[in-house]
This record gives structure tokens, C-alpha cells and sequence, in this order.
């Protein structure tokens, strides 16, 4: 009997989160974390609620405007080395949002191994921004060439990063911010002091902090003063901007 052939694991984006609007003039892609190395089907509900949490968010903040988000479904729970696989389905998905809604501006919104996929991804021609959340990123080897930042040149970049971040290294995001602000002046970073990997310490200031990014990069709203000050701020002070507890509760504008 002849063996069947292996079904094609395919990317995919999620339902909108929120009512689609009629008329979509941004979307934002959320970009789950995952595995440094798997092969596994993704862990859906798991992987995705904090972003799912922000998609909310957003779609509240930008009914009005015509924000359209979605999570992205990875083919596979693993980055796997050379392949980049996440790096590959979020390029993928910025096709898809073409293709369904035109031209409009892309938002990369990743956390973990999502945030590398984000940050690497940036240079999509459709993608106008990024967000990384704690991302995970390689530690560096003198042999290996560094993680790219040249992709990034024109976008608006934010990094935000525990401090006390036990699974992916804060230093690593620094030092890759430092490299992109090197290119590309519109790199800043945040650090939440003494929150961990997930974020959840201070989850409403970040989340907050996301929304006035994101509704400042597609629909150009008027940032808060402290993200107007870390994209002005020269390095290190710009990279380093620490979040302040409460933000988003009165934003000084």
C-alpha cells in the first residue's frame, strides 16, 4: 500500500480580533512566542493569550480609525536555526495583509521568539513599524555574523524589556538597539524595572505603552511625552527609558 505524502503545515492569520472594520486603513500582526528549536505544531491558546490581550486593545483604540489585528499561526513551534521559520510566516503574512486589504500600514507585534521574527521581518515593504516585547535574540558569536539590523532602516522601532527578564537577555536587546539607532534614529527602547520574561508585573503600563505606540505609528495620534523623549533621547538615554509605573493613566500629551 502507498504511503500518503505528508500534508504541508501552512502559516495562517487568525479571525480579526474585535469587529473587522468595513474599511481597514492599518493592521497589526501579532507575533506569538515559541521554541528555539521544535518542529511541534504551535501551542495555540497558550502561546497567544498576552498578544490576544493587546489585540483587544487595539481594536477598541482603533475602531474608528480602521485597525484591523491578527494573530499569526506559525507553521511550526521552533525557529530552527537557518530556517527562520517565524521570520518566514511573518513575512508571509505581511503578503496576506496586501493581498486582503492593499496598501496599508503593517505593525510587526512580537513577543519572545515572536519579537526576533518582528525585528527581522521589519523589512517588508508593506511594514511601516515594529514592536518587540522581550524578545529573543541569540547571544552573540564572534563567528557568526550579527543579528541584522539594516532591514530596519525607515521603520519605527520600540523595544520593551523586563529587567529582570529570566529567559531572554536584556543586554542582548540593548545592544541591538544600539545598533539600529546607529542607522535609523527612530529606535527606542523601554525597560521595565524588575519585571520578568512574561510581563505581567506591570502588564497594563506595557500594554498601554503598546496601544500609544501602535496608534502613533499607523494613524499618526500624538505620542505620550515619554515615548516623544526616548525616540529624542541619544543613546544610551533613549534606550534605556525606563516605564514608568502608572503610565497610561494620565498621558501627558
Amino acid at each position: 500500500m502507498a504511503q500518503q505524502a505528508t500534508p504541508v503545515r501552512r502559516a495562517r492569520l487568525g479571525r480579526p480580533i474585535g469587529p473587522e472594520p468595513t474599511a481597514v486603513s492599518g493592521a497589526v500582526l501579532l507575533l506569538p512566542g515559541g521554541d528555539e528549536v521544535s518542529h511541534r505544531k504551535p501551542a495555540t491558546l497558550l502561546a497567544t493569550s498576552y498578544l490576544r490581550t493587546l489585540g483587544r486593545r487595539l481594536a477598541r483604540a482603533g475602531r474608528e480609525e480602521g485597525l484591523v489585528t491578527h494573530v499569526v499561526h506559525y507553521r511550526f513551534r521552533g525557529w530552527n536555526g537557518s530556517d527562520a521559520n517565524h521570520r518566514s510566516d511573518a513575512l508571509w503574512a505581511a503578503d496576506e495583509v496586501v493581498r486582503r486589504y492593499g496598501d496599508v500600514p503593517v505593525c510587526l507585534a512580537g513577543v519572545d521568539m515572536g519579537g526576533r521574527a518582528a525585528l527581522q521581518a521589519g523589512g517588508h515593504e508593506a511594514v511601516n513599524s515594529v514592536l518587540a516585547m522581550a524578545p529573543w535574540l541569540p547571544e552573540e558569536d564572534m563567528a557568526a555574523s550579527p543579528e541584522p539590523v539594516k532591514q530596519l532602516g525607515g521603520r519605527r522601532v520600540m523595544i520593551v524589556h523586563g529587567t529582570n527578564d529570566e529567559r531572554t537577555d536584556p543586554e542582548l536587546s540593548f545592544r541591538l538597539a544600539a545598533r539600529a539607532k546607529k542607522a535609523n534614529r527612530e529606535v527606542c527602547r523601554f525597560e521595565v524595572h524588575s519585571d520578568r520574561h512574561g510581563l505581567q508585573q506591570h502588564r497594563d503600563e506595557v500594554l498601554a505603552l503598546a496601544e500609544d505606540f501602535i496608534m502613533g505609528v499607523l494613524f499618526g495620534r500624538a505620542f505620550s511625552r515619554p515615548v516623544e523623549d526616548a525616540f529624542a533621547a541619544p543613546p544610551p538615554l533613549g534606550l534605556r527609558m525606563p516605564l514608568a509605573s502608572g503610565f497610561g493613566k494620565s498621558l501627558r500629551r
